[in-house]
């Protein structure tokens, strides 16, 4: 089972955030090797923060170097290698992680690409999961495979393939 826990600050726009957040990560699940999450007895929980570039700047200077805001960051709290002996979990909750995207960062690109925010947003929860998943995209064979994942979790979601213009994420 999948729970998700929403904390939305001011600024975001109006919309169904609970229910997007809820269908990025369920979807991203779907289109993994660990779908089965939804169905196991153990409760997969993962937290979304909707923030602001500030909180965002502080959090990837903190753990990543990097004295900048970024449109999305993950923190992992199950180590790849593990995911997959979860469903055995002592006490039946198993923290994936967080996943925390900056407002001002996801309005302006969501600009650039001519595309809501809302739409932006879900990408970029999806493209969180999957990191809170194990995927990264640090060579170009790791960007192709997760990419390809994110695209048919999007495309279940009737959204388009958002790297037709190759555009990568920030984070």
């Amino acid at each position: 089972m999948i729970e998700v826990a929403l904390l939305h600050e001011d600024g975001w726009p109006g919309a169904d955030w609970e229910q997007l957040a809820q269908s990025a990560v369920a979807a991203a699940i779907a289109h993994s090797p660990y779908a089965a999450f939804a169905t196991d007895q153990a409760l997969y929980e993962i937290a979304v923060k909707l923030t602001s570039d500030a909180e965002v700047h502080e959090l990837n200077r903190a753990y990543r170097d990097k004295d900048k805001p970024t449109n999305v960051l993950s923190f992992p709290m199950v180590q790849a290698d593990l995911l997959q002996g979860t469903a055995n979990t002592d006490d039946g909750e198993v923290l994936l992680g967080d996943i925390v995207l900056a407002e001002g960062v996801c309005a302006a690109e969501a600009a650039d690409k001519g595309i809501s925010i809302a739409d932006h947003a879900t990408h970029l929860i999806v493209h969180g999961t999957f990191h809170l998943l194990g995927y990264d995209h640090m060579d170009d064979n790791e960007a192709q495979a997760m990419e390809a994942l994110e695209i048919a979790a999007l495309a279940s979601l009737g959204l388009p393939d958002p790297y037709g213009d190759r555009m990568m994420t920030g984070d």
